[in-house]
């Protein structure tokens, strides 16, 4: 396994901070290849209540620096009373310092300092929890503010801009984005050549992917896109989107349930090697296909920090139509390799680590037909493990898709829950800290369900599905919270099980809402896996309720 728990980084102390902005996606240079400015905070004195600071910004550049913007936050206790050689706005979270109004640009070779008075209720360091220098985190290594301990995962779907209008900017509405550690694409296609792109129906949306030019209203940074420019689309939102959150990873995801069609083809001895060449370089090196006026060389460079590989499932039909070999099992073993020899290998040309992670499924008999675990821990970060769907229509009785533990009465034979699944990877070699769990932010449902002996419709027969948007039996959270709350509908909960239904005499929903999302978290943090997964992010709420019960479980627990 090539990374566990990410370490939660000791808070800033000492009273100087050096802060070195890392521009997302580049090396430590400015343009022309010139070091990037640097800001240093000093506290020079301090008395009952009160403090003095000053912030040194250095530029090595050969280019003066000008109009520059410096936004930071102060730890608890702390607040600027007076700034003096800068102006200040306050924002309520956070300060942004500017050159005053006769201008104060930092020379090259040169550096500018300015400071303030601060008012302080504390004996601790004053120096910044976090900083910006023109956008980009002033980093001393972990930006002196607190790393997240567990990995917060959200798949963005590729349909949810067209069908749901749930764009990257959504992420900033809800709250979610400042709450997530890795957001995953989902999907791109792969066949035996390799990564492709396509507007052919069925097998791409390349011009949702980077093509269609984002207005204003739909955009991350309130810009709307320039119909010449050659990222546009959903990729170039996800770019604003890590602008705007200094160390948030995205990673591209390929296959999925529809397009893991010709993923053996891909893992094959003759093919592997160019198929990984041509993701690597479409995604990573960014040489996005010219389409629809948009994409070419270097188009996406910097955007993806990595490759998630959701091919469902190796040596086990899934989608009808899937290519399935018995040699399966090897092969994603020996492709997962040659993806991090690739990666690597660019690694070493960029200065950046990717991260190569994989989706994998709870069936026990999908686990041992096609992974070679203890093989696969090697090359991978981490895994992010299907936490749901354990049930649903396709079964003729009402029961739990993700349950935290076998509820009491469970009448399958071989009941499952998150337990049981994480105890079967374990077991098979994966240490729980490789682990992500995934978790629903959305329901599975039948209807013409009798009441039964406790009057919940729990474990009882059905006619089939109950209608759903998008699929029969499936509905997003966001959608089932409202009928929760409408008249008819009965809230059930199973504590012990870690899960929630709803049930009004006919249809029958089982969904995590945010009581049962924390319960979920709680267990994974217990546990000790490195932290949860949402499928999908566009199944929360407005609010974003969903990603702030897990994050309060797992990052956000004082």
């Amino acid at each position: 396994m090539r990374s566990v728990r990410i370490p939660r980084a000791a808070g800033a102390a000492g009273a100087a901070l050096l802060l070195v902005p890392l521009t997302p996606g580049a090396a430590l240079a400015a343009p022309g290849g010139a070091p990037a400015p640097t800001a240093e905070h000093t506290e020079v004195s301090r008395w009952p209540g009160g403090y003095q600071a000053q912030i040194t910004i250095t530029n090595p550049g050969t280019e003066p620096l000008e109009d520059w913007s410096l936004e930071f936050a102060l730890p608890e206790g702390a607040e600027v009373h007076q700034m003096w050689n800068a102006e200040l706005e306050d924002s309520g979270g956070g300060y942004t310092a500017a050159p005053p109004h006769w201008g104060a640009a930092v020379p090259p070779g040169g550096s500018y300092t300015f400071g303030y008075n601060g008012r302080y209720d504390g004996d601790g360091p004053t120096d910044p929890v976090s900083c910006t220098l023109d956008g980009a985190p002033c980093k001393d290594g972990d930006d002196g503010a607190e790393e997240p301990e567990y990995r917060q995962v959200g798949y963005f779907t590729q349909w949810g801009a067209e069908d749901k209008g749930f764009h990257p900017r959504s992420l900033e509405e809800t709250g979610q984005a400042d709450r997530l550690t890795h957001v995953i694409y989902a999907f791109a296609n792969i066949d035996g050549e390799g990564c492709f792109a396509t507007d052919e129906e069925g097998e791409g949306e390349a011009y949702w992917d980077y093509g269609r030019p984002y207005p204003a209203r739909e955009s991350v940074d309130g810009t709307a896109d320039d119909p010449e420019q050659p990222l546009r689309g959903t990729f170039n939102q996800l770019r604003e989107l890590k602008e705007a959150n200094p160390g948030l990873k995205v990673s591209i995801a390929l296959g999925g349930w529809s397009w893991s069609t010709n993923f053996s083809d891909a893992a094959l001895p003759e093919n592997r090697e160019e198929a990984v060449a041509s993701c690597v370089d479409m995604f990573l090196r960014g040489n996005l296909p010219e389409l629809n006026g948009a994409g070419g060389e270097g188009a996406a460079a910097g955007l993806f920090d990595g490759i998630d590989l959701d091919w469902e499932w190796p040596a086990t039909p899934g989608e009808p139509g899937n290519v399935v070999r018995p040699e399966d099992k090897e092969n994603f073993t020996a492709l997962v390799g040659e993806f991090r020899h690739q990666m690597d290998a660019l690694g070493e040309e960029t200065g950046q680590e990717y991260l190569l992670t994989s989706f994998m499924p709870a069936n026990t008999g999908a686990i041992d037909a096609g992974y070679e675990v203890p093989a696969l821990m090697e090359d991978l970060d981490f895994i992010n493990v299907q936490g749901y769907d354990l049930t649903g229509a396709w079964n003729p009785a009402t029961g739990h898709q993700a349950n935290v533990r076998v509820a009491e009465g469970d009448p399958a034979q071989a009941p499952r829950s998150y337990e049981t699944v994480v105890r079967e990877w374990v077991d098979r070699g994966a240490e729980p800290e490789d682990i992500v769990m995934g978790m629903p932010f959305y329901g599975r449902g039948w209807q013409g369900v009798e009441p039964g002996p406790d009057g919940d419709g729990l474990w009882q027969a059905a006619d089939g599905a109950a209608p759903g948007p998008r699929d029969p039996g499936y509905n997003d959270f966001n959608v089932l919270k409202g009928m929760a709350a409408s008249e008819g509908f009965t809230v059930h909960r199973d504590e012990h099980a870690g899960t929630a239904w709803i049930y009004d005499g006919d249809q029958w929903w089982n969904y995590d809402d945010a009581t049962a999302i924390a319960q979920k978290a709680a267990w994974a943090r217990e546990y000790g896996l490195s932290g949860a997964m949402a499928w999908s992010l566009d199944g929360d709420t407005a609010q974003g309720e969903l990603t702030a019960a897990l994050h309060g479980e797992l990052n956000g627990r004082g």
